[in-house]
C-alpha cells in the first residue's frame, strides 16, 4: 500500500519516504501475524497501512506530520503487552499512557535519524500523544481514522468476546469523538448483524 505519498507536498520527499520505510521496517518485526487475503502479515504493519489509508481517505491533502503520525501511531506496540501492567482500570490507563509515550519516543528517534527538524518531531509526537485533541485539526483526522480502523477491522472480533452493554458503551465513546464526516463513513461500513445491532443500540442511546 503506497497511498502515503499521494499528493504529498514536501520540501524533502526522500526524507519522508525514508521515515516511512523505517517505520514499516520496525513494524515488520511484529511476531503477531494477521491473515490478509490468505497471507500472514505482521499485525502492526497492517495496522499502520490501514490507518494511513483512512487518514488519506478522510483528508487527501493531509499534512506531512499527519501522514508520519499515522504510520507510526502504534509502532512496535507488541513490545509493551497489556499484561505488563495490572489488570485493574488504573493498570489499563497506565498501560495506555506508557504505550503512547513509547510510540512517541520511538517515532522521534527515527525522525531525527532521517533528518527531520525538532519542530516536525514535536508535532508528530504531539499527535502520537493526542496532546492537542480536539483543538488541532490534524488530531481530529487522526482520531477519526483510529475510530474507523477499529469499526472496520476490530469491532467484530471484540464484540464476539465482550458483553453487549460494555460494547455499546465503548461504541458511544468512540462515536462522540468522531466528526460528522467520519460518522458518515462509519455508517457506510459493511457490518454483520450483531455489530449492526450493537451500533444501532449505541446510536439510539446518544440521540
Amino acid at each position: 500500500m503506497t497511498g502515503e505519498t499521494n499528493q504529498l507536498r514536501s520540501s524533502n520527499p526522500r526524507r519522508f519516504e525514508a521515515a516511512i520505510r523505517l517505520f514499516d521496517q520496525e513494524n515488520s518485526r511484529d511476531p503477531n501475524l494477521e491473515i490478509i487475503e490468505g497471507v500472514a502479515r505482521p499485525r502492526e504493519l497492517v495496522y499502520a497501512e490501514r490507518l494511513t489509508n483512512w487518514v488519506l481517505k478522510l483528508c487527501p491533502d493531509a499534512s506531512e506530520e499527519l501522514r508520519l503520525a499515522a504510520r507510526c501511531q502504534h509502532i512496535c506496540r507488541w513490545m509493551i503487552p497489556r499484561n505488563s501492567c495490572d489488570t485493574t482500570r488504573v493498570g489499563y490507563l497506565k498501560w495506555r499512557n506508557d504505550l503512547k509515550k513509547f510510540h512517541a519516543d520511538k517515532a522521534g528517534q527515527i525522525l531525527r535519524e532521517v533528518g527531520y527538524p525538532e519542530e516536525t518531531v514535536a508535532k508528530v509526537q504531539a499527535l502520537n500523544l493526542k496532546k492537542n485533541f480536539p483543538d488541532d485539526p490534524d488530531s481530529r483526522v487522526l482520531e477519526d481514522a483510529l475510530c474507523l480502523v477499529f469499526l472496520e477491522f476490530q469491532f467484530a472480533e471484540l464484540a464476539a468476546r465482550t458483553a453487549g452493554d460494555k460494547m455499546v458503551n465503548a461504541l458511544q465513546k468512540s462515536w462522540k469523538k468522531m466528526t460528522p464526516a467520519a460518522r458518515e463513513q462509519a455508517l457506510l461500513l459493511n457490518f454483520g448483524p450483531k455489530e449492526k445491532s450493537l451500533l444501532e443500540r449505541a446510536l439510539a442511546a446518544t440521540v
